[in-house]
């Protein structure tokens, strides 16, 4: 019931920056969770950073002070940061949102866009 459009990949130069964008087709106001997850070749995918809707964050370790999540509900968007940007960055970056209604839970995800960081 959740569409997501993920955006705003590229390639840069180690110490670059980029922003990366997650369109929703529902209003984030009603979204309970977002997070932004990353999947390296040969890799598990990995938690980069989540927002949940009482504006609460959380970030992996190695992109503390470099990264930052944050929400535009006027526009049913989310956003990533990405600053100060390393090659062990270089990932598909996917955008994934959890909806919670009653005692049911349900997820969803986007098709995910590419962030590569050259050295």
């Amino acid at each position: 019931q959740v569409q997501l459009v993920e955006s705003g990949g590229g390639l840069v130069q180690a110490g670059g920056s980029l922003r990366l964008s997650c369109a929703a087709s529902r209003s984030t106001f009603t979204i309970n969770a977002i997070g932004w997850y990353r999947q390296a070749p040969g890799k598990e995918r990995e938690l980069v950073a989540a927002i949940v809707s009482g504006g609460s964050t959380n970030y992996a370790e190695s992109v503390k002070g470099r990264f930052t999540i944050s929400r535009d509900n006027a526009k049913n968007t989310v956003y990533l940061q990405m600053n100060s940007l390393k090659p062990e960055d270089t990932a598909v970056y996917y955008c994934n949102a959890q909806i919670w209604v009653a005692i049911q839970r349900y997820e969803y995800w986007g098709q995910g866009t590419q962030v590569t960081v050259s050295s």
